[in-house]
């Protein structure tokens, strides 16, 4: 890969100012790209991470949007084209959690994660498709119109007891990005998805954050360490660069190996 291989580029990644998302601009920006960086709460946070990518020689702006709200990530866009011109890449990473047993799961609480993590890809993701086609190829900086990573997860494999709403999210996800890659890509625009397993940020701190919930979760990685954000950053560079330009439709698992079912190496 070569040392900034989205040089020239700008990148929008959603939900991204803190967690796997703060990774991922990170990384896009060490790799050369321009980023906009989406968030709808803690301002505080992106304001730093923008004054700290621009202390380290990138460019960087803050945007903000609730992804769920079409008009709001409407003008998300508009404000990142008019600061860098157009956008290249999106990572559409902006999810949450609201949990409760399948019997006393709201309707509020399986509308609230559903909304974000589901509908808002599809509004971002659409306008992404949008402003590639309307643009066209720039083969200077890229072989592919633009490129879509939708931020899902294992649980797009596995069931998620408790988490109903989460875990049809996310296999809502994979569906959609297989679906706009099948349609999208006659437009040299490239659709893939990252699908992380335990990475440890602030949504899952319940996992992780004692040496008995360690333990446990150590049973259901095979590679026996928890990810750290940086894991699914790198990824996403990859899955952004022409590195991977012939990569399409495809989900890139980055889970420690948590969905070989590790509770069948013992024979189950």
């Amino acid at each position: 890969m070569r040392e900034k291989p989205l040089a020239g580029q700008a990148a929008l990644v959603t939900g991204a100012n803190s967690g796997i998302g703060e990774a991922v601009a990170r990384c896009f920006a060490d790799a050369g790209a321009k980023v906009a960086i989406n968030w709808v709460a803690h301002e505080e946070a992106t304001n730093a991470i923008v004054e700290d990518i621009k202390k380290r020689g990138g460019e960087a702006i803050g945007v903000r949007a609730d992804v769920s709200n079409e008009a709001e990530v409407q003008a998300m866009y508009a404000a990142a084209i008019r600061a860098f011109g157009t956008v290249d890449i999106l990572c559409a990473n902006a999810g949450l959690q609201d949990d409760a047993p399948f019997t006393e799961m709201t309707l509020q609480k399986w509308n609230h994660v559903i909304t974000v993590n589901l509908t808002g890809q599809f509004l971002c993701a659409r306008e992404a498709a949008r402003e590639f086609i309307r643009r066209g190829p720039r083969p200077e900086v890229s072989k592919a119109a633009g490129k879509i990573i939708c931020m899902s997860s294992v649980h797009q494999e596995i069931p998620w007891a408790g988490h109903a709403n989460y875990a049809t999210s996310k296999g809502g996800v994979r569906m959609l990005m297989q679906t706009m890659a099948q349609e999208l890509a006659p437009h040299k625009i490239r659709v893939n998805a990252i699908a992380p397993g335990a990475i440890q940020t602030p949504i899952n701190r319940s996992a992780w954050d004692t040496p008995q919930a360690l333990r446990s979760l150590m049973t259901l990685i095979p590679d026996q360490r928890i990810g750290q954000p940086d894991d699914i950053g790198r990824a996403a560079v990859w899955l952004a660069s022409d590195d991977s330009d012939y990569v399409q439709g495809t989900t890139l698992f980055v889970d420690g190996g948590m969905t070989l079912f590790p509770g069948f190496a013992t024979g189950g």
